[in-house]
């Protein structure tokens, strides 16, 4: 049977069937009478079967017109779900924003900003997804996500682009090691020491690699691991020299179970900031985003 529904004639038999009658069918769905008429006939036709008993003074589904009147309250509820979910997307610009972000600002950074978001867009369902910020960036690139909260990779230009915040490495290493007591790394001993640095194929990591090429001379290959909490307990314990920013070990610099060590040599410096689409601008409710990270990032100590 080829049959292309019309989405008034659809209408118009949920009306009569809820109703039981055609009076106050029209009424629902602000028609005429005769138009809820012409519409059952014709569907009726269409159908070649009776969908509704006119007999007596209430009309009645027939057991045809019970099978459609299932499906038609499916699709009617589906298409004013859509409805719903459209004028949501009008009213804030999206229903749904998904953001990148490294594993670090997941655990510091990023549980702050979407307590703020949900207070202030609270149909908006936020998508986040955690990896190193380079892979983020491609996912970025082929419209998977949204915007992508993280490092700055070096050689990329400003487009689609919003700075948010720098800072500095610098050692980690326990109250009782003995550049904690001098406040300042033994320039003659760096290499050494067990170096402790955060996991392969991140900017961190590369910026890390570099400094010690130039700086540790000698050094002893250094311990990677996937996990900044991981680095400060190693650190803690003194089982070697933590690599970090001193903002991800601000709770154990606080309490004294960790000390910080400037660096030797030149300064690793990363520079953090919000990336979108260059081919766009953001929506309102990417905009309302960047600004709590913005506000977020303010919020941490400077280099």
């Amino acid at each position: 049977m080829d049959w292309v529904p019309d989405l008034r004639q659809l209408r118009a038999f949920v009306a009569v069937a809820e109703e039981g009658s055609f009076t106050l069918a029209a009424r629902r769905i602000f028609v005429t009478q005769s138009a809820v008429s012409h519409s059952l006939r014709t569907l009726e036709d269409q159908l070649s079967c009776r969908l509704l008993d006119r007999s007596g003074k209430r009309v009645v589904v027939t057991s045809e017109g019970e099978i459609l009147l299932r499906r038609c309250r499916r699709v009617l509820h589906e298409l004013d779900q859509a409805g719903r979910d459209l004028d949501g997307l009008r009213r804030w610009g999206q229903t749904r924003i998904r953001i990148g972000a490294p594993h670090t600002l997941c655990h510091f950074l990023i549980p702050s900003v979407l307590r703020e978001f949900r207070d202030c867009f609270p149909r908006c369902e936020p998508l986040i997804e955690a990896g190193d910020t380079a892979m983020l960036l491609d996912r970025l690139g082929d419209s998977d996500l949204d915007l992508v909260v993280g490092l700055k990779p070096r050689g990329r230009g400003d487009e689609g682009y919003r700075p948010m915040f720098r800072d500095r490495l610098a050692f980690v290493v326990s109250p009782f090691h003995p550049w904690a007591v001098e406040n300042e790394a033994d320039p003659q001993s760096i290499h050494e020491h067990q170096f402790i640095i955060y996991a392969k194929a991140t900017e961190t990591h590369r910026l890390i690699e570099e400094w010690l090429e130039k700086e540790g001379g000698r050094a002893r290959k250094p311990m990677v691991l996937g996990d900044m909490q991981a680095i400060k307990e190693m650190a803690k314990l003194g089982i070697g020299v933590g690599i970090v920013a001193p903002w991800v070990a601000a709770r154990e610099i606080e309490e004294g179970t960790l000390k910080v060590v400037p660096l030797q040599g030149p300064a690793i410096e990363r520079e953090w900031g919000v990336f979108h689409s260059p081919k766009r601008e953001p929506s309102l409710v990417e905009e309302a985003f960047i600004g709590l990270c913005e506000m977020a990032f303010a919020t941490m100590s400077p280099r």
